[in-house]
């Protein structure tokens, strides 16, 4: 289970790292492949099996399992990609600019093959140099090919005949199935939170339990935004005989894509309860896991598989990367919206790309516009939402909605819709014509309903539009960056990159970077600020007990990274002093806020002042 690399590259909306493993996974990096689009990930095999010159046969959405033979047949092809490649690389010679020089180059300096790897360089007899070159051939590995799972799209399907399909037909289930029949080694990620019918599910599947040696041919992480959320999610796998591999922590808010807030935890005291934690982790799951196998008469393992816990969300530096590391013993960090500036490692279509280089602090926000109604990381002006505000000028607003991933919305119909589909909009509009609302409200309530953004389909876009698949269509792409765009504007290499995350260069722009914590807890403040407003001019006492959780875990995270900060010691002295400058201003402005609706949270008053003396 150990990586070359101390990063991986995370899942990317749907598309963008749809083919990110037939471009890295060859120099030892990992990264993951979204399940979500069965569409694209077919026409991305069409797409590759004419790079390749392999024979396409379609498997259409009226055969049998479709979706989930589209996607075993997609990652078995880019299984063979990969291993043709790296294969090809262990071959080449060591010299400059082959493939095998590069994989070392990338490596980051204090890898013990990289130091061997000079140690060749530097050796003049020929013999003992043909000898460590093949030692270094026989030591490299490619990366992983790992998937995600975004639980919570499990769509439910139906027949030709109109009749709905058995529970192993829905979406989730059969990309899992899709994933376990296929033949690769590596890892499926599930995020945003338990899905007791999936994870259930994975019990049918041998590839995941461990052989009698101890090896796991598909392994299971978890993305958690809390170590409570680890604890449950798992246990319910121990009690069925599986093992989690990996807790990937991201942060809540400060990430690309979908952003799940936590009830105001900070990604610093959440890395610190599993450092403190993880070995209790570790051995409460073991004895679960041991009674499990005993039940199914498998023999149990004396000691734990390996667990790595891995961070990402928001990170930029290699200072932050590498503290991290040594303060809250990370085993990896994930870096995701950076890449979507290297066109050599994620599919970003020209005119989105030159707007995330250009893209400023204001540009990236929480947005509405996800049909799941969950917070969502955006970029204003993406040609998608250019041509739904398009269509919405023009009377039609909604999508046509094509591929119905996200539908969930039953008010007007008998099976569920999506509401950023033109039905629906069109059905919710009419009955809100017949409130009669003043002309304010009625804005308001218009602006909420075509706000929702066909998301399922432009996130793959790119994808589309950069390997020329487009079949002379029009298309529109969305992008879900994270906020750390702002601080890169240059288009990158993959080497270079690399390079800016092992801190050989630096790729970051003139615009001053808050730490990530900073960062973090400020979309957390105004996330706070802005769902108290929400919920004016009388929170329910449901709300207002959430909202007093929220306030004091804010706070009592603000104390923490009073603690954590002055550890920093690869930051400047000033830098340090800045970021527990910005820590005391955004807990001032917390408090200035309660205290302005003191009425309406009596109980958070005495809170607040005990908290500031």
């Amino acid at each position: 289970m150990s990586n070359v690399h101390t990063f991986h590259i995370p899942v990317m909306g749907t598309g963008f790292s749809i083919d990110t493993p037939i471009k890295v996974a060859r120099y030892g990096i990992s990264s993951v492949i979204s399940l979500v689009d069965d569409c694209l990930i077919e026409e991305m095999r069409k797409h590759y099996c004419k790079v390749t010159g392999e024979e396409y046969i379609p498997i259409t959405k009226y055969e049998e399992d479709y979706r989930a033979r589209r996607i075993t047949a997609y990652l078995d092809l880019v299984h063979r990609i990969v291993q043709k490649q790296f294969k090809e690389l262990q071959a080449s010679a060591f010299e400059f600019g082959s493939e095998i020089t590069k994989y070392f180059k990338l490596l980051p300096d204090h890898s013990p093959l990289k130091k061997l790897y000079f140690k060749m360089l530097a050796t003049k007899d020929p013999i003992k140099k043909q000898e460590l070159q093949e030692t270094l051939r026989n030591s490299i590995k490619p990366g992983d090919i790992n998937v995600n799972i975004m639980t919570k799209l499990d769509r439910a399907n139906f027949s030709t005949d109109g009749k709905e399909l058995s529970p192993e037909y829905s979406d989730a289930l059969a990309a899992l199935r899709g994933y376990a029949k296929s033949t690769l080694e590596s890892a499926i990620v599930f995020s945003a939170g338990i899905n007791r019918r999936l994870y259930s599910y994975v019990e049918e599947f041998k590839d995941f339990y461990a052989d009698a040696t101890g090896f796991i041919k598909k392994r299971i992480i978890i993305k958690v935004s809390d170590f409570r959320s680890s604890i449950i999610q798992g246990k319910f796998f121990a009690k069925k005989g599986l093992w989690v591999s990996e807790y990937r922590i991201e942060s809540g808010l400060n990430c690309g894509g979908h952003a799940f807030a936590t009830d105001g935890y900070l990604m610093g005291p959440i890395l610190e309860e599993f450092r403190n934690k993880k070995e209790e982790l570790i051995s409460t799951l073991h004895n679960i896991y041991n009674e499990a196998l005993k039940l199914k008469n498998k023999l149990p393992f004396s000691k734990p598989h390996e667990v790595k816990v891995t961070a990402q969300g928001g990170i930029g530096t290699v200072n932050e990367d590498r503290f991290l590391q040594d303060n809250y013993n990370v085993d990896g960090t994930g870096w995701a919206t950076p890449f979507l500036l290297v066109p050599e490692v994620t599919n970003v279509d020209s005119d989105t790309l030159q707007k995330l280089v250009a893209a400023g602090e204001d540009d990236v926000y929480v947005s509405d516009v996800s049909p799941l109604g969950i917070p969502f990381l955006n970029l204003r002006d993406s040609s998608s939402d250019l041509e739904r505000d398009n269509r919405i000028k023009n009377g039609r607003p909604g999508s046509a909605c094509p591929k119905s991933y996200l539908v969930s919305n039953t008010e007007f119909t008998q099976l569920p819709i999506c509401t950023a589909s033109r039905q629906y909009q069109k059905l919710k509009l009419e009955e809100l014509d017949k409130l009669n609302l003043d002309r304010k409200i009625y804005q308001k309530r218009f602006n909420e309903i075509v706000e929702k953004s066909c998301i399922c389909h432009d996130l793959g876009e790119g994808a589309i539009i950069n390997n020329h698949l487009t079949n002379g269509h029009k298309h529109f792409a969305a992008v879900c960056p994270g906020p750390n765009i702002a601080y890169f504007s240059k288009i990158s290499t993959l080497e270079n990159m690399v390079d800016h995350i092992y801190g050989r260069i630096s790729l970051l722009n003139s615009t001053y970077r808050p730490n990530m914590f900073i960062k973090e807890l400020k979309m957390y403040v105004e996330y706070f600020v802005k769902e108290v407003q929400k919920c004016l001019p009388e929170p329910n006492e449901k709300q207002k007990k959430y909202f007093t959780e929220f306030k004091n875990n804010l706070l009592e995270g603000i104390e923490y990274y009073k603690t954590v900060f002055p550890k920093m010691v690869l930051e400047t002295l000033e830098y340090r002093s800045k970021m527990l400058e910005e820590s005391q201003k955004l807990k001032t402005q917390l408090e200035d806020f309660i205290n302005e609706y003191s009425h309406l949270f009596p109980s958070t008053i005495t809170s607040l002042q005990s908290a500031s003396v």
